[in-house]
């Protein structure tokens, strides 16, 4: 018999913790054949990445997971064989009880956030504190071999290598969004938070002698690009600024907007989970971290650099950090950015070599499959 696993979300960034979450469910459903309930608190949110959500209904089926809604007061349910707490979300008391009314326990996980720091991987698999006999431990995302893995479907990379050399696929896929970039132009995705930066890196795109488009996924960045352009942006409608053209584009299915990433040449991204799918893509990169209190994220993303850039050279390296460092700092982009078009050559070569070492270590639901078959 098939294990059942309950995965718990609460949705606090939009898109970050249900689109991790969600990724995960299916992965899985799909390869692993286990029976996964995704309980989330807000299905709205979920409709984003998954138009054939009803948000009114409390139970449904997608792609063979089936999807609760969390709810205030919570339902007689038994408890599942894995329990996962994504993000450290408090689990409802009452399947807590449920949980340790079992006659044979669950496995409880706490599925953490995604860090590069080095104590993440002391602290992977250990037990964490216990709820009338069951038993909580630690499970980290991570980039090292000591860690848990990133999210990553079988297959996925060899489907994204037939993609980028197919030229025809990836027209006809930019023209089902209405995009149609000149030749020659450099294609880039921005998808980020409030960025006060954002201004002088647009002004130094359109000031460079290559012309760019430049989209833009429906987010929380719009106001500061809509504020540069000068006029209200139009959903879909290219506008242009001397070589730059800005174009945004509705929400897309996770499917679609890794195929988006996977078209560009270079990629802004923000919070987790288009982070990890932007370095899937194997195409430079530019992170938007998600702001913590007391800039406790800041510790995040040097632990991440350190790692990311140790096999470049020093001047690639240090064009890559000042891009980074100043784009989560607000600061002035246009220096970093031509900077970093001097080692373009070798950024790009890393991009794709760091995707591959990435891919060749398990990936997270298979090491969280593989955690449980050794935990019983």
């Amino acid at each position: 018999m098939k294990a059942s696993w309950d995965i718990f979300c609460s949705v606090v960034d939009n898109y970050g913790d249900i689109g991790v979450t969600w990724r995960l469910a299916r992965q899985l459903v799909a390869e692993h054949q286990c029976a996964v309930r995704l309980w989330v608190d807000d299905l709205r949110a979920f409709e984003k990445l998954c138009p054939q959500i009803d948000s009114q209904q409390p139970s449904q089926f997608q792609d063979g997971v089936q999807v609760r809604h969390w709810p205030t007061q919570w339902p007689d349910e038994v408890a599942a064989d894995v329990v996962i707490a994504a993000f450290a979300c408090q689990l409802p008391h009452a399947y807590m009880e449920a949980m340790a009314d079992r006659e044979r326990t669950p496995l409880w996980l706490n599925l953490d956030y995604l860090s590069a720091e080095e104590w993440v991987g002391g602290c992977h698999g250990l037990p964490s504190v216990k709820f009338r006999g069951v038993q909580k431990y630690f499970f980290f995302p991570g980039f090292q071999a000591n860690t848990g893995g990133l999210l990553r479907e079988a297959g996925l990379l060899e489907r994204r290598r037939e993609f980028q050399g197919n030229s025809r696929a990836r027209l006809d896929f930019l023209r089902a969004l209405d995009v149609s970039p000149a030749a020659g132009s450099r294609l880039i995705s921005l998808f980020a938070y409030e960025n006060a930066g954002v201004a002088s890196w647009l002004q130094a795109l359109a000031d460079d002698a290559q012309p760019t488009h430049l989209l833009v996924p429906e987010g929380r960045v719009l106001g500061n690009v809509q504020h540069w352009l000068g006029e209200a942006l139009v959903l879909g409608r290219p506008q242009v600024r001397q070589s730059l053209t800005v174009q945004v584009l509705p929400f897309v299915r996770q499917e679609d907007y890794d195929r988006l990433l996977w078209c560009c040449d270079f990629n802004a991204v923000r919070g987790e989970d288009s982070f990890v799918r932007a370095q899937w893509a194997g195409r430079p990169m530019l992170w938007h971290i998600y702001r913590q209190d007391e800039d406790i994220h800041l510790d995040k993303l040097e632990a991440f650099l350190a790692l990311y850039t140790r096999a470049l050279s020093p001047g690639a390296r240090a064009a890559v950090l000042a891009l980074w460092q100043g784009w989560n700092s607000e600061a002035q982009m246009a220096e970093p950015w031509k900077n970093l078009l001097q080692h373009w050559p070798e950024v790009s070569a890393h991009a794709e070599q760091w995707c591959l070492e990435q891919g060749s270590q398990p990936d997270l639901a298979a090491a969280l499959v593989q955690f449980y078959l050794n935990w019983i």
